[in-house]
């Protein structure tokens, strides 16, 4: 029994860490992410956040502007430091924004909104 519960200390460590890798400097890498929900079988265009550092602005689509601060844990989870467009307004908010860097060549994260009427919804947003 004890020899299990190590076994899987040690994998669940060794899997923490390669995640913690991959975020180590605590940023997205910089540009243009396009951001798209698919619903009803259509992909629908949520406009593009720019990532330069650790700032953001966008997405224009919902009429954000100026540009604003965000962190990234070790585990890749976002917290944006300001308003995020059509995400944070209307009474929707941001219920969690999870980074993926899984391909160097194709960083991406995922917007999980939830709407004021308590519903989910989930986009992706890619680096062009």
């Amino acid at each position: 029994m004890a020899f299990r519960f190590f076994l899987s200390f040690l994998l669940l460590m060794s899997a923490a860490g390669s995640a913690r890798a991959d975020f180590a400097e605590g940023k997205l890498p910089d540009g243009a992410y396009h951001c798209e929900v698919y619903l009803l079988g259509l992909f629908l265009n949520l406009g593009d956040i720019t990532i330069k550092g650790n700032v953001y602005s966008g997405p224009v689509t919902f009429g954000t502007s100026g540009t604003y601060n965000y962190q990234m844990d070790a585990n890749g989870e976002i917290s944006w430091l300001g308003p995020l467009g059509g995400y944070t307004s209307g009474g929707n908010s941001i219920s969690l924004t999870q980074a993926t860097l899984d391909d160097p060549n194709a960083p991406s994260f995922d917007i999980i909104m939830k709407q004021q009427d308590g519903a989910f919804t989930a986009s992706t947003c890619t680096r062009k």
